[in-house]
């Protein structure tokens, strides 16, 4: 492995490890993802990888799964050195810069989907992907205007998970939903209504959509009357409801059951 010492931490060729925030992407779809047990689970994925930028204790350590992926560029920092650009003294002695997978047609992203509506913690992103990968649901739809699941913070809750799911990002939810039920999706709105479908009574079919709504607002009346049928999980009496990213999780492994 021919490694490239960093003499100054603040070169332009580590300017993206410094500056990248959640929600900002790159024209080019870069990411940056950290920690070995990301970083290595994504080396393993068909994913472009940019550069690492590690120390010399994880280059050894992994090196028989960097040495024939001939990654353009291997930076090569200190501990010190790491600490410094992260912006704090806990960290995992690995960064990565790759290119996110091109997003998957929306006529191709698998029987099981579960959809996200106006979901603003990136948290929440990541713990989402996270179950649906460990369930086995193929499809994950998510809002242009939120965070993806490819940011950083995502990536991280997701332990990397969120690169075996098919990921579509939409701009109109409406229309999204016309164009699944023209798939042959039949769309479940998990939400609490007068009439929903307790969970442990739905009937679930073949190709299915679960949409998942705003961690406070929940699901709009406009979206919920485009949905085929809307799931609520039965909880004790004077609790509202559950986390999302829980919430999600049941209804996925219900519905894959």
């Amino acid at each position: 492995m021919n490694f490239i010492p960093i003499d100054d931490i603040h070169s332009t060729e580590l300017e993206i490890y410094h500056h990248f925030r959640e929600h900002a992407f790159r024209a080019d779809g870069s990411f940056i993802a950290d920690s070995p047990k990301v970083v290595n689970l994504l080396l393993e994925e068909d994913i472009e990888v940019k550069s690492i930028l590690a120390t010399k204790e994880y280059y050894e350590k992994h090196k028989d799964l960097i040495e024939p992926l001939n990654i353009p560029a291997l930076y090569l920092a200190s501990k010190e050195q790491m600490q410094n650009i992260v912006g704090h003294k806990i960290h995992h002695n690995v960064m990565m810069h790759g290119i996110r997978p091109r997003e998957c047609p929306l006529d191709a992203m698998g029987e099981h989907i579960i959809m996200l509506d106006e979901i603003s913690s990136t948290q929440n992103i990541g713990s989402i992907a996270r179950s649906a990968a460990a369930i086995g649901i193929d499809g994950y739809l998510v809002p242009k205007h939120g965070p993806h699941p490819y940011s950083r913070r995502a990536l991280r809750v997701s332990m990397g998970h969120v690169s075996m799911l098919n990921i579509h990002t939409y701009s109109d939810i409406k229309e999204t939903i016309i164009k699944l039920k023209e798939y042959g999706y039949r769309i479940y709105a998990a939400e609490v209504t007068e009439d929903s479908t307790p969970l442990s009574s739905v009937q679930v079919v073949e190709k299915w959509v679960i949409l998942m709504g705003h961690e406070g607002t929940g699901l709009s009346a406009d979206v919920i009357s485009l949905c085929d049928e809307v799931v609520t999980i039965e909880m004790m009496q004077g609790v509202k409801s559950f986390n999302v990213g829980v919430a999600a999780s049941i209804m996925m492994y219900k519905f894959s059951n």
